[in-house]
């Protein structure tokens, strides 16, 4: 029913050819790493059997294959140039499919449909034929007639998802808090991300459009869910735009597309929680520590802290001007590591999860990173020094004596 219902609000696509037939020729490593773009998407246990497909367009006037996937929240698309003989459209089985090929040698293919609807996949070592369904009943992926724009700077958007994508909830009950929250504004955008125990949030500059195109006028605030912005970043990494992404929403509905790739996603309903009010404005101990000697140190006493329950001590010695790493696992052992620092404030003995702490220095991009505090329970903000402008909050766990 969910699926007939969603085929209603949008409308199977016009095809190029109803028919089956098709005849192409393309390189192993292009059906390959687009095949497997779009394969990211299908779902596992579809709740229709043509959702486990991609879906396969061979145009004859432009010389390409465009390869889709879809499970009604998140759709991808995505193509490539080929020597299209003979058009047409089929969908596979994306598993099936991307496993023959991926296995295939490199070097030329050749994809032949008959008007069974069955796939003849030949290569240097042989050939293979693969089953598949008709078109006509895939759905196609949201169109936004109307809605805001954005074009979005490649490189401030790719930051901004390193800087909180890695802090997202994955508790499906607090949905809202699986995305990303995005801010757009005429010249900066803001990416925030919480799960409950950290925040991250990253600011970038907007430059607007490239090549001439206007600056957006207003501003836009959405939530876009984690996985859909995972596939992005990696689309974005795997076939770069030239500087810039059209971002479209409407409706409940998010469309990212640039040359040849396009990425429609649901948005995430709910109030995203007010995080700004989350962050504290003065602080009575301040540490300036390098971000490699603290990683470095956090990474083998993670060894231990992982053996109990992740906890990690860490204590400020305001006089030796240093940061004591500590883990005391019973039953297991123990370990303590000392990294020189700036410390400015009194002494405090604080505790976090490690985990939680290496999550954000291995994002930041600077040679040194600044940790402020006030007490053994309140928040804690970690910074970059003249990296990303990005403010990373850890709630620190209490320990009991």
């Amino acid at each position: 029913m969910a699926f007939q219902a969603f085929m209603l609000h949008f409308p199977t696509p016009t095809l190029l050819s109803h028919s089956a037939a098709m005849k192409l020729t393309c390189t192993q490593a292009d059906l390959n790493t687009h095949l497997s773009l779009v394969s990211r998407v299908v779902p596992p246990r579809p709740s229709h059997p043509i959702l486990a497909n991609v879906l396969l367009i061979a145009d004859g006037d432009t010389q390409r294959v465009k390869l889709t996937g879809f499970d009604l929240s998140l759709g991808v698309q995505t193509s490539f140039a080929a020597e299209v003989e003979t058009g047409g459209t089929l969908t596979l089985p994306a598993k099936l499919f991307g496993d023959i090929v991926s296995r295939l040698p490199e070097g030329p293919l050749t994809l032949e449909t008959s008007e069974e609807q069955v796939a003849t996949l030949t290569a240097l070592s042989g050939h293979y034929q693969v089953r598949g369904i008709s078109a006509e009943d895939y759905p196609s992926l949201p169109l936004l007639e109307e809605g805001d724009v954005a074009m979005l700077p490649v490189e401030a958007l790719l930051e901004g998802l390193r800087g909180s994508l890695f802090s997202t909830s994955a508790d499906e009950a607090k949905q809202v808090l699986t995305g990303v929250h995005l801010t757009v504004e005429p010249e900066s955008m803001e990416f925030a991300a919480t799960d409950g125990h950290r925040l991250a949030v990253v600011q970038t500059t907007n430059a607007g459009g490239a090549d001439g195109e206007a600056a957006l006028k207003t501003g836009f605030d959405v939530t876009v869910p984690g996985k859909a912005l995972r596939e992005l970043e990696r689309m974005v990494q795997m076939h770069p735009a030239t500087e810039s992404i059209a971002i479209r929403f409407d409706q409940g509905q998010l469309i990212v597309e640039w040359e040849h790739q396009r990425l429609t996603s649901r948005l995430l309903e709910g109030q995203y929680p007010n995080y700004r009010q989350l962050i504290p404005r003065q602080f009575s101990r301040q540490i300036t520590v390098e971000r490699r000697a603290i990683a470095s140190a956090l990474e083998r006493i993670a060894v231990l802290a992982d053996q109990k329950n992740n906890i990690v001590k860490m204590m400020l010695d305001s006089a030796q001007q240093s940061l004591t790493l500590s883990v005391d696992a019973p039953d297991v052992g123990s370990g303590r590591e000392t990294v020189p620092a700036q410390i400015s404030g009194e002494d405090l003995e604080i505790a976090f999860n490690v985990r939680y702490l290496l999550d954000g220095l291995k994002v930041f991009n600077s040679t040194e990173v600044q940790l402020q505090c006030n007490t053994a329970t309140s928040p804690c903000i970690l910074t970059p020094l003249g990296g990303t402008k990005m403010t990373y909050l850890v709630m620190p766990v209490q320990v009991r004596s």
